[in-house]
């Protein structure tokens, strides 16, 4: 299994820097997010014994037995849908949410941030292709969002994060990427997750600074 998620991991590294030259970027600017979501302690540990200190994981419930057996040394990243219920528990665990979804969300997150003394970096959730099936603010109220989040003083926004529809062309995904890339470029926030295991080297190619990949590290 080690030798598997190596490779795997590798393969995956290697085109990265091939889709970062064709866009003229520096591949060392993308970083590659594991997503630890569909395995157990065993995977993700061995990820870490390969040098990834950054997972993702998308439910409190997988997540928590992982993150309390691998320790401190590893950050976290929350992909997922949060029920502003489970925010307590996301913010005690989790070191970045990349899922802020609403202000309602915002909101929960901030409050439990400051009854626990602690400052979170956070990505706002992005629904660039419009799509019923995904949450996220709409592009036209991403800006007003912003502005409200700016006000919670232990949230900090790093940048934004989408997923683009499910295609069998990743070239289809395309225009959702480009689109985020300039949003973020227009509202001055760097940080750009997108891109998963079916089309983030469009994702790379579109300016993604982070991907999140699950499948193809442990096909």
């Amino acid at each position: 299994m080690r030798n598997k998620i190596r490779e795997n991991i590798q393969s995956i590294e290697g085109r990265i820097a091939r889709a970062a030259e064709r866009a003229g970027r520096a591949p060392g600017d993308i970083k590659l997010i594991p997503v630890t979501k569909s395995v157990g302690e065993e995977e993700a540990r061995i990820l870490v014994e390969l040098g990834c200190s950054e997972l993702g994981e998308n439910r409190v419930e997988t997540a928590r037995p992982k993150i309390e057996a691998l320790g401190p040394d590893v950050r976290w990243h929350m992909i997922g849908h949060i029920q502003r219920r489970k925010a307590r528990e996301v913010v005690a665990l989790f070191d970045r949410v990349d899922s802020v979804d609403r202000l309602d969300l915002a909101a929960e997150l901030e409050k439990r941030c400051e009854a626990g003394g602690k400052t979170l970096d956070v990505l706002l959730q992005v629904n660039v292709a419009g799509e019923e099936s995904k949450g996220g603010f709409t592009l036209e109220s991403v800006q007003d969002a912003l502005e409200k989040i700016k006000d919670m003083p232990h949230l900090r926004v790093m940048g934004l994060m989408t997923m683009a529809p499910i295609v069998d062309d990743p070239e289809e995904a395309r225009p959702v990427f480009a689109r985020l890339r300039q949003l973020a470029e227009a509202l001055g926030l760097k940080e750009l997750s997108m891109g998963m295991t079916n089309d983030f080297e469009v994702a790379v190619e579109e300016g993604a600074t982070e991907v999140r990949i699950g499948t193809a590290i442990f096909k």
